[in-house]
C-alpha cells in the first residue's frame, strides 16, 4: 500500500507509555532472576489493548511507536540548559528501556526512534508527511508540546483518559489556535523542559499578547506599544530569550529520516515470536491471552523463586474466563450440590443481583457463587417472562425453571450464616445489606475492594472492572449490553436467565481471582493489621447505620425552599438593578456578557464555545471590586442549596420508614475518610448561616433526642504531635484557646483582650497550613494583601519551625517511598510526587497532609468500631458520621448516660495502638434536631 488518501497513520508516543506504566503499577520482578519488569509488563497490555481497541472503520492502516533515544539533541546546543531541571531515572526503570523497544517489534509494531532527536520531532516530521499526502493521523499521547501539530487531518489522543483533542481543545488550553501554540509557549516557557520564556508570563498572559498582536515576531517588533511598564520591559529585555525558547519548542518537521510512511504499515504480530518474548519476560496472563487469541498453546513458564514478586506472580496458573462455561443452577438438588462443595471448601464468593441500586429499595433478582477460578454459577430467582413488556404494561409472570426465591434462600442460610465458612465479595456491604432485607445475617465477611483498597488506596479506583483489568488483565461483560442505558433502559429481572447467568457468574468468579490474588498480598504490604482493625470491621458497622436511617422533616424542608426561592427572587432584583438590565442569572453565558460586555470588569477569559467563562474563583476576585459579582455568588448558594439539598433531600425520604438512608463508601477518600452518597450528607455546608440551617430537618423521632459528639480540633491536635511542636502540645494539655495561643505567638499580643480579628487570621493560618496554604489562598479567605499574607505564613513558620521540619520530612520521604503513612499503619500512596509541573503542588500539599487527615479518620473508624459494644445496653443507635462527628439517636432522659459512654470510647480511640502527646477531647451537644445538638 502506498501512503496516500484513505489511509490512517497513528503514532505512539513511546514515552509516555512507559512512564505511565512505571508510575501505575506495583515493582514487579521476574522470578528468575529478579530483573525488574513491572514498567515492561504495563507496556505490553498498553500495546495488547491498543491492538484490541485498533479495529473498525477508524482503525489504522500504518502505526508507529516513537521513542526518545538519549538525552542530547540538537536542542541542548541551541540552549545548554534545556532539560537541565529533570530528574535522573529511576534505576528500576532503566534496565527496562530497552526491553520495551524490543516488545513493540514483538507485538509487530514499527519502532523508530533517532538520535540527536526528540520523539516529538520523528512525530511532527511524520505528521506533516502523512497529511501532504492527504492522509488521517492520530498521535496517541496528551504532551501539551504536539498539540502545535492539531489541525488538518491531524488529532490527539489521550489514551488514558480516551479524550480526542483537536482544535477546540488545543484553544481552550493555550488560548490560540494550533498554528500559535509555540508563540505562546515561547512567552510563557516551560519549568519542565527547563525553556525560560518571558519571566513572569503565562500561559494566560501570552495568549492575550499574541491575540492581540496576532503573532510572537510583531508582539516583540510592537513591545514598546504594550501599556503594563512591567510587561513592556520585559519583552524589552528578554527579546532574545523569547526568540530561543521559541526555537526550543518549535517541532521539527523536516527530521531525517531513514524509513518511509509506507514502511509503517500495520501488520499482524507474529504469534511465535510475540509468545516467546512474553514467555521470556515470564508474563503468564498475557502469555495465556495471546495464545488463546492466536489457538495455539500457551508455551510452559517454569516456576522459580520470586525475589520479590508482585502478588500475582505468586499464583498458580488461572483458567481462562470462559462466561459460557458457567452453570446456571436451576434445580434444588443442583443447589444443594454447591452448598456441599461450599462447606467442604470453607470459603465462597458471592454477588447478588437485583433491580436497582438502592439497597434499601432494590429487589434481590438472583445469587452467583464461585468456589474456585473458573468454576462460578448463578441462581436465578425472580426473572419476569420474556416478552412481558416494561412499565404499565409490563408482565410481572416469572420465568419458568427457577427455584422459588424462599426455598433457595433457606437452603443458602446455614452456609451463608455458618461463622466457619468465609463469603467473599466485592463491596460486601450493599450485598449484605441486600440479603439482610431478606432475612439473611451473612457472617464472616471479606471484601476485594477494600483489601485493594488497603493495599492501593491512591494508585487507582477499586471497581471490581478496573481491579479485573488491571490485576487480571480482563474486561469483564459490561451492564449495559444486558440492560441497555437511558429510557430504553430494562431492570436486570427483564435480562433473559442465559446472559444472565454469563454476566453474574463472571462477577463472582472475578471476585474469587481478585481474593485469592490480594489476601496472601496483604502481608508483604504490611497492611494487614490496617484491614483487619480499621477496614473489614467497619462493614457491618456502615451497614447498621445506613439501615437505621435519619428522619427528615419534610414540611421543614418544604418551608426552607420556599424561603431560598423568595431570597434568590429578591437577589435576582438587586443583581437586575446594578446590571441595568434583566438577565438570566443561572446563566454563565449571559452573566459572562454583562460583566465583560456591557461592564468591562478586567478578568475575564472565553472558552471554547466562545463564551465568557464565570466560575466562582473569579467572580470571588471581583467582588472585591463590584457589588454585582458578589450577589450572584450569594445567589448561585442558595440555588445550589435548595436543589441540592432542600429540593432533592425530599425525594431521598424512603415511603417506607420515613427517613432518609445514605449510603457510606470507605474507599471515598485516599485518606481513609468515608464520603457518602445518596443523598451526600458529608458536605451539606455549615459556614453560611442557611446551609447550617438545613441541618434543622434533620430531627429526632417522637419520644427520643439526637446527639452530636464532635472531636474539638482533631488535626491540629495531630499535628502537634506528629511534628512534635511543644507550644501547641503544651496549650493544647493545659485546654488554652489554640488560635488565641497561635496569634500571641506569632504577634506578640495578650490572649485576654485580643481583637477577634487578630484570632481570626491566626484560627485560618492554624487550619491553612495543615492544607498547604499559599499566601494567595490565604489573602483570599482573609481578604488581605497577597504580601500581608505570605507574611503571616512565614512568620508561623518562624515560630513553629517543628512543622516546616514535618513538612520537608515527610515530602522527602513520600518521593523515596512512593507513599506516605497514618500512625496507625494505612498507607496513602502518592504515585504524582515526584511529577512535574502544575500538578507538583498539588501532590505535594496532598502528602503532607494525607498522614494527620488520616491518622483523624483512623481515629474516628476504630470509634465507630467499638460503639455498637459500647452502647449496646443502652437506648441509643449511631445513625451519621460526618467527618469528626458523630450523630446518635436516643431517648428523652438518657442523654447524660449515652454522651459519657460515647465520649469515653472516642476520646480513647486512639489506644493502645498510638499513644498521643496530646489528649482528644469531644464536645457534645443535644438537640430535638442536628442543627439544635451541633
Amino acid at each position: 500500500m502506498n501512503f496516500g488518501k484513505g489511509c490512517h497513520l497513528h503514532l505512539i508516543d513511546g514515552s509516555a507509555f512507559i512512564f505511565r506504566a512505571y508510575h501505575a503499577l506495583p515493582p514487579l520482578t521476574r522470578k528468575s532472576d529478579g530483573l525488574p519488569i513491572g514498567a515492561v509488563a504495563g507496556f505490553c497490555n498498553m500495546l495488547f489493548r491498543y491492538i484490541e481497541d485498533s479495529s473498525g472503520p477508524d482503525a489504522p492502516t500504518h502505526a508507529a511507536v516513537i521513542f526518545d533515544k538519549g538525552s542530547m539533541t540538537f536542542r541542548n546546543e541551541i540552549y545548554d540548559l534545556y532539560k537541565a531541571n529533570r530528574d535522573a531515572m529511576p534505576e528500576e526503570l532503566r534496565p527496562q528501556i530497552p526491553l520495551t523497544r524490543e516488545a513493540t517489534r514483538a507485538f509487530n509494531i514499527a519502532c523508530e526512534e533517532k538520535e540527536g532527536y526528540e520523539a516529538d520531532d520523528i512525530i511532527a516530521t511524520l505528521a506533516c508527511q502523512a497529511r501532504e499526502a492527504g492522509g488521517r493521523v492520530t498521535i496517541i499521547s496528551s504532551d501539551k508540546d504536539l498539540m502545535q501539530l492539531v489541525g488538518g487531518g491531524v488529532e490527539m489522543l489521550d489514551a488514558m483518559k480516551n479524550k480526542r483533542i483537536g482544535t477546540e481543545e488545543v484553544e481552550q488550553k493555550f488560548g490560540v489556535g494550533p498554528d500559535r501554540v509555540t508563540d505562546v509557549q515561547a512567552l510563557a516557557g516551560d519549568s519542565v523542559d527547563n525553556v525560560p520564556g518571558a519571566p513572569g508570563i503565562g500561559i494566560k498572559t501570552a495568549a492575550l499578547l499574541i491575540n492581540e498582536f496576532g503573532d510572537l515576531e510583531t508582539l516583540l517588533a510592537r513591545a514598546g506599544e504594550i501599556k503594563q511598564p512591567k510587561r513592556r520591559q520585559t519583552l524589552i529585555d528578554h527579546a532574545e530569550q523569547i526568540r530561543v525558547s521559541k526555537r526550543l519548542v518549535e517541532l521539527d518537521c523536516d527530521t531525517p529520516l531513514d524509513f518511509t510512511l509506507d514502511d509503517l504499515e500495520v501488520k499482524d504480530p507474529d504469534p511465535t515470536v510475540l509468545l516467546d518474548f512474553l514467555t521470556r519476560m515470564e508474563f503468564r496472563t498475557l502469555t495465556r491471552r495471546v495464545a488463546d487469541q492466536a489457538g495455539v498453546e500457551a508455551p510452559a513458564i517454569p516456576e522459580a523463586a520470586a525475589p520479590a514478586a508482585d502478588a500475582a506472580t505468586d499464583l498458580p496458573e488461572q483458567p481462562p474466563f470462559a462466561p459460557d462455561s458457567y452453570t446456571c443452577v436451576t434445580e434444588i438438588e443442583t443447589l444443594e450440590a454447591w452448598i456441599a462443595e461450599i462447606r467442604a471448601l470453607g470459603h465462597v464468593a458471592l454477588d447478588t443481583e437485583t433491580t436497582g441500586l438502592n439497597d434499601m429499595t432494590a429487589d434481590l433478582v438472583g445469587i452467583s457463587l464461585a468456589t474456585a477460578p473458573g468454576r462460578a454459577c448463578y441462581i436465578p430467582l425472580a426473572h419476569k417472562a420474556e416478552g412481558g413488556g416494561d412499565g404499565l404494561f409490563a408482565d410481572d409472570t416469572v420465568a419458568p425453571g427457577q427455584i422459588p426465591l424462599q426455598a433457595a434462600l433457606d437452603a443458602l442460610r446455614p452456609v451463608l450464616e455458618d461463622p466457619a465458612i468465609l463469603k467473599i465479595g466485592q463491596n460486601m456491604k450493599y450485598d449484605a445489606k441486600i440479603l439482610h432485607r431478606y432475612g439473611l445475617r451473612i457472617a464472616p465477611i471479606d471484601d476485594t475492594m477494600l483489601l485493594s483498597y488497603a493495599m492501593h488506596g491512591g494508585l487507582h479506583g477499586h471497581g471490581m472492572d478496573q481491579l479485573s483489568e488491571r490485576y487480571l488483565s480482563h474486561n469483564p461483560i459490561p451492564i449495559k449490553e444486558l440492560i441497555g442505558s437511558g429510557k430504553s433502559q430494562i431492570t436486570f429481572d427483564r435480562v433473559p436467565i442465559p446472559e444472565a447467568t454469563r454476566y453474574a457468574a463472571e462477577d463472582a468468579d472475578i471476585t474469587l481471582r481478585l481474593w485469592e490474588q490480594f489476601r496472601p498480598a496483604l502481608h508483604r504490604a504490611r497492611v494487614t493489621t490496617v484491614y483487619e482493625t480499621l477496614e473489614r470491621p467497619l462493614i457491618p458497622v456502615l451497614a447498621r447505620m445506613e439501615m437505621s436511617g435519619v428522619l427528615v422533616d419534610r414540611d421543614t424542608l418544604s418551608r426552607m425552599s420556599n424561603a431560598f426561592a423568595q431570597k434568590m427572587a429578591g437577589l435576582e432584583a438587586e443583581i437586575h438593578e446594578l446590571a441595568g438590565e434583566t438577565f438570566n442569572v443561572g446563566s454563565p453565558k449571559q452573566l459572562g456578557e454583562i460583566l465583560f460586555d456591557r461592564m468591562g470588569l478586567p478578568g475575564g477569559k472565553k472558552g471554547k464555545t466562545g463564551a465568557w467563562s464565570t466560575p466562582a474563583d473569579v467572580l470571588e476576585d471581583l467582588a472585591t471590586e463590584h457589588d454585582l459579582p458578589g450577589r450572584v455568588l450569594d445567589w448561585r448558594q442558595l440555588s445550589k442549596l435548595k436543589s441540592t439539598y432542600t429540593d432533592a433531600l425530599q425525594t431521598h425520604i424512603n415511603p417506607d420508614t420515613g427517613r432518609v438512608h445514605t449510603s457510606y463508601q470507605q474507599t471515598g477518600a485516599n485518606t481513609g475518610r468515608l464520603a457518602s452518597s445518596d443523598p451526600n450528607l458529608q458536605n451539606i455546608p455549615v459556614r453560611s448561616e442557611e446551609g447550617r440551617r438545613i441541618r434543622e430537618a434533620f430531627v429526632a423521632a417522637p419520644g427520643k433526642r439526637l446527639l452530636s459528639l464532635d472531636y474539638s480540633q482533631i488535626e491540629l491536635r495531630i499535628l502537634a504531635h506528629i511534628a512534635g511542636i511543644d507550644t501547641l502540645k503544651t496549650a493544647f494539655r493545659e485546654g488554652l484557646d489554640i488560635h488565641a495561643m497561635t496569634a500571641s505567638e506569632m504577634f506578640g499580643v495578650e490572649i485576654e483582650g485580643m481583637d477577634p480579628m487578630i484570632r481570626r487570621q491566626a484560627k485560618a493560618i492554624n487550619f491553612g497550613v495543615i492544607y498547604g496554604i499559599s499566601g494567595f489562598g490565604l489573602a483570599r479567605n482573609l481578604r488581605i494583601p497577597r504580601a500581608e499574607a505570605q507574611g503571616f505564613i512565614d512568620r508561623y513558620f518562624e515560630r513553629f519551625p517543628g512543622i516546616r521540619e514535618y513538612m520537608a520530612d515527610t515530602t522527602a520521604f513520600a518521593k523515596e517511598h512512593g507513599y506516605v503513612q497514618t500512625l496507625f499503619g494505612r498507607r496513602i500512596n502518592t504515585p504524582e510526587i515526584n511529577a512535574k509541573g502544575p500538578g507538583a503542588g498539588f501532590a505535594k500539599r496532598a502528602a503532607i497532609n494525607a498522614p494527620i487527615q488520616g491518622t483523624a479518620a483512623d481515629i474516628i473508624r476504630r470509634a465507630m468500631i467499638r460503639m455498637e459494644d459500647a452502647i449496646a445496653d443502652l437506648p441509643a443507635t449511631m445513625l451519621l458520621q460526618v467527618h469528626d462527628e458523630l450523630i446518635f439517636e436516643v431517648d428523652e432522659g438518657a442523654e447524660d448516660q449515652v454522651i459519657a459512654a460515647v465520649r469515653e470510647v472516642m476520646e480513647g480511640a486512639a489506644h493502645p495502638a498510638v499513644h498521643l502527646d496530646v489528649p482528644l477531647v469531644v464536645d457534645a451537644g443535644i438537640g430535638a434536631n442536628w442543627a439544635e445538638a451541633h
